[in-house]
């Protein structure tokens, strides 16, 4: 490779580091059963970077794990439901410490505001933070907005907006799509695993 091509190379390379992700969520598997609940994400060349298939929406209380997997389906995240929790909590585990059992090693915690706000709202405590009970202890994220009409937002303990899920729409025309296709735009650096776990979480307690 010569240098000027290097030269690009980093500069075209660098360029991407500075956008936003931007992915189309689809509430369905990628198994492609007709009527599968699940997600299917892609990013914005069409590939599968994310998907969910051992979901049910039909069987909310009956939900033990739900696993985030990359597009090739290898494992990344664990999502367990904390059974009779008056807010909604879930809690997400890395894969490994999901294998070896260990439920004290938390990555996240998330739960919806109050039993009496808008469960569009919710907050998040990382690993260090999951197992205080303080209420007064600030959130490390924050969602807000209206999830069932595909229009939230979600800031960092500082309010800096990291990430944005918005109706999707197509075709020069505009044309909005139905609520089970929607838009998400990930700031720049951000770990995009836990955004998607986040939508996964928000989608169960909705």
């Amino acid at each position: 490779m010569t240098s000027n091509m290097q030269g690009q190379h980093t500069e075209n390379k660098l360029k991407n580091i500075d956008k936003p992700r931007v992915f189309t969520v689809w509430q369905k598997s990628s198994m492609g059963f007709q009527g599968t609940d699940g997600f299917s994400v892609y990013d914005d060349s069409g590939r599968l970077a994310f998907r969910v298939d051992n979901y049910s929406r039909r069987q909310r209380y009956l939900t033990k794990e739900i696993v985030l997997m990359d597009g090739d389906g290898k494992a990344l995240l664990c999502l367990r439901p904390r059974f009779l929790s008056l807010h909604d909590r879930w809690n997400a585990y890395e894969v490994e410490e999901c294998e070896n059992k260990q439920p004290n090693s938390k990555l996240f915690s998330m739960k919806r505001y109050s039993m009496l706000q808008n469960i569009d709202k919710a907050q998040v405590l990382l690993r260090n933070l999951a197992d205080n009970n303080n209420p007064k202890l600030m959130p490390s994220f924050r969602i807000e907005g209206c999830f069932e009409k595909r229009s939230c937002k979600i800031y960092n303990s500082i309010g800096d907006e990291v990430a944005q899920i918005s109706r999707k729409t197509t075709g020069a025309t505009s044309v909005l799509l139905g609520n089970d296709v929607f838009s998400l735009v990930i700031k720049p650096e951000f770990d995009c695993k836990l955004v998607m776990a986040f939508i996964i979480v928000m989608d169960r307690i909705h």
